[in-house]
């Protein structure tokens, strides 16, 4: 999933969180379920704006709800030495980044069972909360209610042994635990999860040709097909994982980077340095100190005429809208916040100072060679 299509929400424990577009799906959907079709079905007497606030709420608690499952993983994680540079929610919950993977089963298996045990304890508490205002509270015992189910529901559904749920990881651990292999469980996980994929897809076109029910069928299908990418999509990521373990920025970068003044023209930086090199990135300099980044494409959108009197200072990417790297930095999360900001270099910097500059045509390169090599 591309996590470029995500709105920064802030940050809660010092983790980044993330919206994904696909999150206002779900939300919609769950607001005019409860409002339109639930809450009017089962107390027909409310007035028609209760139905909205009671809905949007519920919603909104729903939401709520999944962050705290996704917060219960990380800050178990963090205890285990896993740290979690951000989370993002979308359409089925969140997917959390880490700077690395646990390097323990036991570390994977606390993490991995965090989540589902934080969404049985709030299901918990919101079913006491509608014991104790059922027949009193309609509204508030209403959205306890059905908080306590889907709750419930969130746990049970991410206990599935399909790898990249929560149940899958914990599968993987306990293979991890039991064979000492984290490539060999990372792969039968990743196979049972794609099955479990595959399942719910075939179990939703069955209910949608033979019981003609095309809404659920089809909305299991698309659960089934989520899963069986997801669960690609993670085995990639831990093959990449293991392709660049160990590769720092300081490895990857190229020193020989065209550093430019700031004062420089365009015109002088096209004629003295993009014919004569071929260069199509360059790092703008004071005395060392980085001030910006200037590409092709920014030299592109400047017009023609102005080039001669333009300094490159004028149109550059500066510095503090930049994504910088640190010598000791794992190339992984470069190329992965590369992808995020859909950037493709990177400067390295060290005590302020720009030492490299990462191009991630670079990186990928490098990854496909180690991983078709298996170093």
């Amino acid at each position: 999933m591309k996590m470029g299509s995500a709105f920064n929400l802030g940050k809660v424990f010092g983790i980044q969180f993330r919206l994904h577009y696909t999150w206002f799906i779900i939300f919609i959907l769950v607001t005019f379920s409860l409002s339109w079709q639930m809450f009017p079905a089962d107390y027909p007497h409310w007035p028609q704006f209760l139905y909205w606030v009671v809905g949007i709420v519920t919603s909104l608690l729903f939401f709520a709800s999944v962050v705290a499952h996704e917060l219960a993983h990380s800050l178990v994680g963090r205890v285990n030495d896993i740290p979690v540079r951000s989370i993002t929610l979308f359409i089925f919950g969140g997917v959390a980044q880490m700077t690395r993977e646990a390097t323990k089963a036991s570390a994977e298996l606390k993490m991995a069972a965090a989540g589902p045990a934080c969404s049985l304890v709030i299901g918990g508490l919101f079913g006491l909360l509608w014991l104790f205002t059922q027949g009193i509270i309609e509204p508030i015992a209403a959205m306890a209610y059905w908080l306590a189910y889907i709750n419930v529901i969130l746990a049970a559904f991410n206990l599935i042994p399909g790898f990249p749920l929560d149940g899958g990881r914990v599968f993987r651990s306990l293979l991890w635990r039991f064979t000492g292999n984290y490539k060999r469980s990372t792969r039968i996980a990743t196979q049972v999860g794609r099955g479990v994929g595959y399942l719910f897809i075939f179990g939703g076109i069955s209910i949608a040709f033979l019981l003609h029910d095309w809404f659920s069928g089809l909305w299991l299908a698309f659960i089934g097909w989520f899963l069986e990418n997801a669960a690609s999509a993670s085995y990639r990521q831990a093959q990449w994982q293991e392709a660049l373990r160990g590769v720092t920025a300081s490895q990857v970068m190229t020193s020989s980077c065209p550093v430019v003044p700031p004062n420089i023209t365009l015109n002088q930086l096209v004629q003295e340095h993009i014919f004569t090199t071929g260069y199509s990135c360059f790092l703008v300099a004071d005395e060392g100190k980085l001030e910006g980044i200037l590409t092709l494409h920014d030299i592109k959108a400047a017009s023609p005429q102005n080039r001669d009197m333009i300094p490159v200072k004028e149109i550059m990417t500066p510095v503090s809208q930049l994504k910088v790297a640190y010598p000791g930095q794992d190339a992984l999360s470069i190329l992965e916040q590369m992808g995020e900001s859909d950037i493709n270099q990177m400067p390295v910097v060290s005590e302020g100072r720009v030492i490299g500059l990462i191009a991630r045509d670079n990186l990928i390169r490098l990854l496909h060679t180690r991983f078709e090599l298996g170093t």
